[in-house]
């Protein structure tokens, strides 16, 4: 049942936040609300925050109390027919089945009733803290309906499969719809209904944390809305595996929820053939596992493969790793072969591309493309990564690079500090905690070029120039030395490094490298203490003994490295830090805000400004970006995360800045990609964004919310608050990507690709502020892309939204969630 999953996950939530953080810490991610500005001004829109939480809440708490009447609507004509000759049900049936019904909807009715006229007649010194007190208090009801509910829903149907009359009851229940709805009922079973109230306690808990996060601590209501929280909390630890008997097995044995720390592809050497693994590492247990091959369209699950407690799991000394099997290393000279083969296929693509060639065609390639990556991805690695369960078996894994073993090896290490104990999962155990990792995964595709599309950024094409100067930290004399990893075909290599430099603290290599990046987004420095101890080399050639002093990764961001100078940096790793310089060659690909000198062409000028001189309500550049991307290019794949020529998109700029009657001919003979290129440039040269600089940090708060019903009210009445050409726009543009993602099987294209491509670009904040709180925060809102897509993603996954609705609209905004 989706509806049942999804209040697991709620429950889920709110447990890690108890665990994690004081009640009334903020958790979300990004700036609080307004960071940069303290006093009357953020208690306000901390209040306004509030408003939008209540309102939500009490718009879902309607529907809520629908679906309670809607339940006890047939109770009564069935207790009237109990005491007669033909009773559909007995009375001992009836009081099972709607066992604390009437007692839950009374509590809420009058929590409703008292909450409903003081958000309708805000007034921001309010306070509400009693109600949801006492709600808290009522707790004890939800408990006793828990208790009964697994019996309930047996006898329920028990009920309906012996009487046709109570089957056809129980099949459609009429539930109101709320107010302001065009909807006047919708059916529901009554196995859905019977649920709602343990869906409910989560929802109520999670609107108590969005509550405190935006009540000032000196609020009256704080300390009443904290102590309703600790209530609430305890009361869901205690009906934790009640609510769902099968949540007993993502509890570690001490009754801890077991999280998953992390997980990713990797090789694994299984009966001399190598295997490409799905890796579970949680808090207590590392989980081995495949995808299992389901028919096309059906849930990908996984099949376990082994499991080790981290209590039983050791890793090998090196004297130990002598006796295990030799690794078959392919030779260096297949891998370049099989990467020059890949390159060859990659042009292919770009050329069938450019030529307008077969879709059919490019599939072709596409696939036998991907057939040579995954061979590349198994037979590449060579590092070893031994396991061994001290209770038996040993696992070996191979990695492509040491940087994967050291953070896996560090990763089991650090639980195995924690007190954790041995165990035996039960084949249903086992069973549920593999069924869970489909949901769980952080890392969903194989790591191949080919399954990229989620990502933003292709990566850098071209070549890297790193010096290695030197590096200090060290706590005593040692032979020292460095290599630097990039990321090539989805996954990590070693491209150089340095020489050793003997019985140093103070090494100084000075060394310069070319590196070649095919797509990279990373580098990574390892910093290695050389051992030259022939007794504790290792016979296995694959293994490095040497010991890690310290390893650091940064991201290759075309921003930082677009310059033709040396851009010098440091890396620090576990106290030491190594000081290196790099510069790169490539093509600007500077995203910098900056306003139009000029009023007349319509990139970098304010929108409205734009408009009002057309008299449009969407810029003409939008509108005709976008007919022309429907008209030829909404089946190209990779629309709009594949890059146009520079020279084109600064063609287009040129002739839409002077308004060139040429304009449509140009448009139509143009490179589709190009076409798509200029209108995201156009919305990322807005002097601020389209969703504004004054709301950017209402959005981070709004999609950090944690109840969906404040959820849906906040982000609708952000978009009100947009002035009319912005939202209008917005809402044009938002309908286009919907058609597109529509055509995912051939564009390769969905909802989170466009997302990702299009939310930093339309709420990116402007830079270079002079005064004020942007400034002060544009240090955070770098970090926030995560946040920015989100945001996008919400509303595309949103059903339509009308201009004329959302207007007419008022704060109190309800939908069912």
């Amino acid at each position: 049942m989706e509806e049942e999953e999804e209040a697991i996950g709620y429950l889920d939530k709110v447990l890690e936040d108890e665990d994690d953080s004081e009640p009334g810490t903020p958790t979300s991610p990004g700036p609080p609300f307004l960071a940069s500005e303290k006093g009357e001004r953020d208690a306000g829109k901390g209040l306004e925050m509030r408003k939008l939480v209540l309102s939500g809440f009490l718009a879902s708490e309607e529907i809520y109390i629908n679906q309670l009447e809607a339940l006890l609507l047939p109770m009564k004509p069935l207790k009237a027919t109990a005491t007669t000759s033909q009773p559909v049900l007995t009375l001992q049936q009836i009081e099972t089945i709607f066992y604390k019904i009437q007692d839950i909807y009374e509590i809420h009715k009058e929590f409703y009733d008292s909450l409903s006229p003081k958000v309708q007649q805000w007034d921001s010194n309010i306070t509400m803290g009693h109600l949801f007190q006492k709600l808290a208090s009522q707790l004890g009801v939800y408990k006793a309906f828990v208790d009964n509910y697994k019996i309930a829903l047996e006898t329920a149907e028990k009920c309906s499969q012996s009487n046709y009359q109570f089957q056809k009851i129980s099949e459609e229940l009429k539930v109101k719809g709320p107010k302001d709805s065009k909807e006047s009922h919708t059916s529901v079973t009554m196995e859905a209904l019977l649920y709602k109230p343990i869906d409910r306690v989560t929802r109520s808990t999670l609107v108590l944390h969005d509550l405190l996060k935006h009540t000032p601590t000196d609020h009256p209501d704080y300390p009443l809305l904290q102590d309703a929280l600790r209530i609430s909390q305890n009361f869901l630890s205690s009906i934790n595996e009640d609510i769902d008997p099968r949540r007993t097995a993502v509890t570690t044995p001490k009754g801890e929820t077991r999280q998953l720390i992390k997980d990713g592809f990797l090789v694994e050497l299984s009966e001399g053939s190598r295997k490409l693994r799905h890796v579970f590492l949680f808090t207590d247990v590392l989980l081995c596992a495949k995808l299992k091959k389901t028919a096309v369209g059906k849930h990908q699950q996984y099949d376990c493969k082994w499991y080790v407690p981290l209590a039983d799991l050791v890793f090998p000394s090196p004297e130990e790793s002598e006796h295990c099997p030799q690794v078959h290393v392919i030779p260096d000279h297949e891998l370049e072969d099989m990467k020059m083969k890949i390159s060859a296929i990659k042009s292919e693509v770009q050329k069938e591309k450019a030529n307008k060639g077969q879709s059919r065609a490019i599939e072709r390639l596409k696939k036998k493309m991907f057939e040579n990556e995954f061979w590349l991805l198994l037979n590449s690695p060579a590092i070893p990564f031994r396991i061994h369960n001290r209770n038996g078996k040993s696992y070996l894994f191979l990695l492509s690079s040491d940087y994967e073993r050291s953070e896996w090896r560090e990763a089991i290490q650090k639980l195995q500090k924690k007190d954790i104990q041995a165990f035996v999962l039960s084949s249903v155990e086992l069973q549920v905690l593999t069924g869970s990792c489909f949901k769980l995964r952080t890392v969903h595709n194989i790591p191949v070029t080919s399954n990229k599309d989620d990502d933003e950024s292709p990566g850098l094409y071209g070549f890297l120039h790193v010096i290695v100067h030197s590096a200090k930290g060290f706590k005593q004399s040692a032979n020292l030395y460095c290599t630097l990893e990039v990321d090539s075909f989805g996954y990590f290599v070693s491209k150089a490094k340095t020489r050793v430099f003997r019985d140093t603290t103070e090494p100084q290599w000075n060394e310069e490298f070319e590196i070649e990046l095919e797509g990279s987004q990373s580098l990574r420095i390892l910093c290695y203490e050389k051992c030259y101890d022939k007794t504790k080399l290792n016979k296995d050639n694959n293994e490095i003994v040497d010991k890690i002093m310290g390893k650091g990764q940064i991201q290759l961001d075309p921003q930082a490295v677009q310059t033709k100078n040396w851009h010098m940096d440091v890396i620090e790793m576990n106290g030491i830090k190594v000081e290196f310089s790099m510069k790169f060659t490539s093509r600007d690909m500077s995203l910098k805000r900056t306003p139009s000198k000029k009023q007349t062409g319509v990139f970098g000028v304010k929108i409205s400004v734009v408009t009002k001189r057309e008299r449009s309500k969407v810029p003409y550049i939008v509108r005709q970006c976008i007919e022309e991307v429907e008209k030829r290019g909404i089946e190209e794949v990779g629309i709009y995360r594949i890059s146009g020529v520079a020279t084109d998109i600064q063609a287009l700029k040129a002739v839409f800045d002077a308004n060139n009657k040429d304009i449509l001919v140009m448009l139509s003979d143009m490179d589709i990609n190009a076409i798509a290129g200029t209108l995201k440039l156009y919305f990322r040269e807005l002097p601020e964004p389209l969703l504004t600089d004054r709301l950017y940090p209402a959005f981070m708060e709004g999609i950090a919310l944690s109840d969906p019903a404040a959820k849906e009210n906040c982000m609708m009445h952000l978009l009100r608050s947009l002035p009319d050409p912005n939202l209008i726009t917005f809402l044009f543009l938002l309908e286009h990507l919907k058609r597109v993602a529509e055509k995912e099987p051939i564009n390769k294209m969905s909802l989170h690709n466009l997302a990702t491509v299009f939310g930093p670009t339309l709420l990116r904040p402007s830079e270079g502020e002079s005064k004020g709180h942007l400034t002060l925060a544009s240090d955070i809102w770098s970090h926030d892309v995560m946040a920015q897509v989100q945001v996008l993603l919400y509303y595309l996954q949103h059903p339509p939204i009308s201009f004329t609705e959302l207007k007419r609209n008022t704060l109190y905004f309800s939908t069912d969630v």
